[in-house]
């Protein structure tokens, strides 16, 4: 037990090490050996709840991407059991293997809370996601915790996630600035999403908005 407190204690200091050498060094580029691969409209695929029309759930106009949903939505399919969503599911750049990165500028309006605003796609049972990004009061966060992003609210922000499938480690870079680093969860097969997909304790209302977005690679 006492080996197991040190080890853990060791890895929370070697984290804290790697947050606080990126911060002080100040912001990076984190698309620096990575290619931007080209997109079109046919890449992004709008999941809304199945009973609205799109648009009024999702607009696109001047390159922002906003996507709002309501907590007593319904799910994006008939058959779905999952909570209430409008996201972009980026289409066409599945992945297995590999180092992978998902950038784009995100907005998050005050009052959304309890909602994931991105997440990549895919991991081994019982999990589903590799990462899941969410808002809770205004806070940024790994899943529930921990914390990333204490003031989030009513601001663009550029948000870098860097998804290496082979060394099991995802990145999360907010303006240029690493916040976390976590591992991998599996999965053969993963892909990127962002919007709003309401989680625990969610908001009557959720919107986040998105310009920007790119799917890069690194080059081998």
């Amino acid at each position: 037990m006492a080996s197991f407190v040190v080890l853990a204690l060791f890895n929370l200091s070697l984290t804290l090490l790697i947050l606080y050498s990126a911060a002080a060094w100040g912001p990076i580029d984190p698309t620096e050996g990575f290619i931007s691969l080209p997109l079109n409209q046919s890449n992004f695929v709008i999941q809304r709840p199945y009973d609205v029309p799109e648009d009024q759930r999702y607009s696109y106009v001047n390159g922002v991407h906003k996507l709002w949903v309501y907590s007593t939505d319904k799910p994006h399919s008939l058959i779905s059991h999952t909570n209430p969503r409008t996201e972009i599911r980026m289409q066409g750049y599945d992945y297995s293997s590999g180092v992978w990165q998902f950038e784009a500028y995100g907005y998050v309006p005050c009052g959304t809370s309890g909602v994931c605003t991105m997440q990549v796609f895919g991991a081994s049972p019982p999990h589903a996601t590799t990462l899941m990004l969410r808002v809770y009061n205004g806070t940024l966060s790994y899943y529930r915790a921990p914390a990333l992003v204490d003031d989030i609210y009513d601001r663009w922000f550029r948000l870098n996630v860097i998804h290496d499938v082979d060394a099991a480690i995802v990145k999360v870079y907010i303006d240029g600035v690493l916040k976390f680093e976590a591992p991998g969860r599996g999965g053969t097969s993963h892909y990127f999403k962002c919007g709003v997909y309401a989680q625990n304790d969610d908001s009557h209302s959720m919107e986040s908005r998105w310009k920007e977005i790119k799917v890069l690679k690194k080059c081998v």
